[in-house]
């Protein structure tokens, strides 16, 4: 198998990303439905099967809205201001997972189905780049369609997991799912997330290989990231080789590095490739 993918075409690979989310939550809401225990704890800590099931919820009326016209009451989820962005994501995933009661969280399963395909019709012919308002992601945060699209699919395979984990039910996430969601998610999302107390004074290069693609330049400096994709030669301090479903259980935190270097599943290289755990624990998770 290839390392890395050749140059994106952002059209095709939009597309390949709605087909998978067209499958993906017939999926989803599949699980939901066969949830014997909404109580159970899930794949998150201190969040219930059904917290994490109200979540994704949340997700859906969220990305659905920003297409359909219908009314979020966002004052009663969004913090005040601008803060740091994890601090603002924590926040309102806490006040998110409140919009469903226990009925409507019993209904789960039939409120993904309909937000799912009501945004993948609303959606449908749009550009990648076509903008998308994201204020709770921030103040005045826009992403492309691409992105959204990425995310919202990101959102329903790791969530599934975590609610399957707790349900004891089965759940996949494909090799050709996670490339479509670190292609498509991470350059949007991975400078967002970036930690600015750890990233202090840092200057790091990465090259990050996706076997299959996609190929991702992460460059820390001055307490910022930037993410390219294809991006031209350059030097790097530390090369990344990762399976694209064990990088992105890594990257969000559902696998342990070690487990998964022990599996083959990332490799490191370049001229310091002791570096390789430091991403991880620079780029921050909610």
């Amino acid at each position: 198998m290839s390392v890395a993918g050749s140059r994106s075409d952002p059209v095709v690979e939009h597309e390949k990303t709605r087909a998978a989310l067209r499958a993906a939550v017939p999926r989803l809401a599949r699980l939901l439905r066969e949830v014997p225990d909404l109580e159970a704890p899930s794949g998150v800590p201190v969040w219930t099967v059904g917290d994490v099931g109200a979540h994704v919820g949340a997700v859906y009326l969220a990305y659905c809205s920003a297409f359909t016209q219908e009314f979020v009451d966002w004052e009663s989820v969004l913090p005040p201001g601008d803060g740091p962005f994890i601090d603002r994501i924590t926040a309102v995933n806490a006040k998110a997972i409140g919009l469903f009661d226990a009925d409507g969280r019993r209904g789960l399963g039939d409120f993904v189905a309909e937000r799912g395909e009501a945004f993948l019709r609303a959606t449908e012919g749009l550009a990648p780049d076509s903008p998308v308002v994201t204020p709770w992601y921030g103040e005045r945060m826009v992403l492309t369609l691409a992105a959204a699209t990425g995310l919202v699919l990101s959102e329903s395979l790791l969530h599934g997991l975590d609610i399957a984990r707790g349900a004891r039910l089965p759940w996949t996430i494909g090799p050709e799912e996670a490339r479509l969601v670190i292609g498509q998610s991470m350059p949007a999302m991975m400078p967002l997330a970036l930690d600015p107390v750890r990233a202090r004074g840092v200057r790091i290069a990465f090259d990050l290989a996706v076997r299959g693609g996609p190929r991702l330049a992460v460059v820390i400096g001055d307490g910022v990231a930037t993410v390219t994709r294809d991006a031209p030669p350059r030097a790097y301090d530390c090369r990344i080789s990762a399976a694209p479903d064990a990088f992105l259980l890594v990257a969000f935190r559902r696998a342990p590095l070690w487990k998964v270097i022990a599996r083959g599943g990332i490799r490191a290289g370049g001229r310091k490739p002791w570096l390789a755990p430091r991403l991880s624990r620079l780029i921050a998770g909610p």
